[in-house]
């Protein structure tokens, strides 16, 4: 049986014939750089790739302080010279970088820089010389390709969000000899027509591709503008300077258009969200008053001078009946008093006598006679019947005899 070897042996013994390579130990590698990851302890983690393959890479701390001249970001090409090893524990190899400088595109990225510092102290990246981007625009002016993948997406975004805004398209040339100038002057042509946000921007690529974009005359056009301008160029990851002197840096043309177009059915609920929460307190607040105002009313009829004379008539009126019925009650116990006098009264009335046969006798001066001692024989008297008088004159006097016990 073959002789059986552990893993750490294996890849001990890949590491030595690693080591013992001399232009392993001592090369130079070209690739682009991405992944790119600084760790809290100072180490740089990334990969270079092309084309056709990746490697894993690594620059310690230690190597940063003279084997590294500008911070390293994805994107960038550049060349890393140092040792490719095995790494034991996992059983990988990577290049461990001593020093790493730019390449190909490392000159643009120079510039790119030497620019962004020229225009920063110029102020052209100033925060407070930034305009505030409109809140409900109606018109919004877009500075790009017209067959490029970023329009179509910018197109289907606003009319998802708000199909009333009105867009203009400037079709600039977005890439290659010239792009710079077709970009500013799609931004100067968009500011002189009265737009409310203008959004500039393309879609991801390389430095190169991105380049337009990183020209002075696209920047000195963007701060000129007196129209906000909102730039969305690139991936999230990619950094221009149009995205520095714009008033609003988007990480991509669709997230440019998301800034720029409010979502109009969002507020719409949104709105109709602040009504309902205005409406219940309201309706609860005017439901509270309206009772308070029921109490106050209920109050103020209880002390109304209208409502205490309602009262008083009501009770006048009470009063006048209480009043009549016993004014009727009395009337009829005096008339029944009064016929009983009356029934009194026409037992002694003289006529009443009169009726039943009786006469009373006057004499000569009109005094009733009531005694024989009141006139003497000779003497006329007078006689009153029910129906007349009688003259008379006195022929005899008789005395009543008494009687005997």
């Amino acid at each position: 049986m073959n002789q059986i070897y552990t893993v750490a042996q294996v890849n001990g013994y890949i590491k030595r014939l690693f080591v013992s390579d001399y232009a392993l130990n001592n090369i130079y590698i070209k690739g682009e750089v991405s992944n790119c990851k600084y760790h809290s302890s100072g180490h740089i983690y990334f990969t270079l790739k092309d084309t056709m393959s990746a490697m894993n890479c690594v620059m310690f701390a230690s190597a940063r302080k003279t084997g590294l001249s500008f911070r390293l970001a994805d994107g960038q090409s550049v060349v890393a010279g140092g040792n490719v090893s095995v790494y034991e524990r996992d059983g990988k190899y990577q290049l461990y970088a001593k020093e790493i400088f730019l390449h190909g595109a490392g000159a643009l990225y120079e510039e790119y820089e030497r620019l962004k510092q020229k225009l920063y102290e110029e102020g052209l990246f100033d925060m407070e010389k930034k305009k505030p981007i409109p809140a409900f625009p109606k018109k919004i002016g877009i500075v790009t390709s017209k067959t490029g993948a970023a329009i179509r997406d910018i197109e289907s975004i606003a009319k998802r969000r708000n199909p009333y805004v009105q867009l203009v398209l400037y079709p600039a040339q977005v890439q290659g000899e010239g792009a710079g100038a077709t970009i500013a002057r799609g931004i100067e042509r968009l500011d002189q027509m009265n737009m409310d946000t203008i959004i500039i921007g393309r879609g991801g690529g390389s430095i190169e591709d991105l380049w337009a974009f990183n020209e002075e005359i696209v920047a000195r056009a963007i701060f000129r503008a007196k129209t906000p301008i909102i730039s969305g160029t690139g991936h999230e990851t990619d950094t221009t300077i149009a995205d520095y002197v714009a008033d609003l840096r988007a990480p991509t043309p669709s997230a440019a258009c998301e800034l720029a177009v409010p979502d109009y059915f969002a507020l719409l609920e949104q709105f109709r969200s602040y009504e309902e929460r205005l409406r219940l307190p309201i309706e609860k607040k005017i439901q509270t008053y309206r009772y308070l105002l029921e109490t106050k009313q209920w109050r103020m009829m209880r002390v109304s001078p209208k409502q205490k004379l309602q009262e008083q008539k009501m009770r006048l009126a009470d009063l006048e009946l209480k009043l009549k019925d016993a004014m009727e009650h009395k009337i009829g116990e005096k008339r029944h008093s009064l016929a009983l006098y009356a029934e009194k009264l026409h037992g002694l009335s003289p006529t009443a006598k009169l009726s039943s046969g009786y006469g009373f006798v006057t004499d000569k001066a009109g005094t009733v006679v009531r005694s024989i001692k009141q006139v003497n024989e000779g003497e006329p008297i007078q006689v009153t019947l029910l129906d007349g008088k009688i003259d008379a004159v006195v022929e005899a006097i008789k005395e009543q005899e008494q009687r005997k016990e």
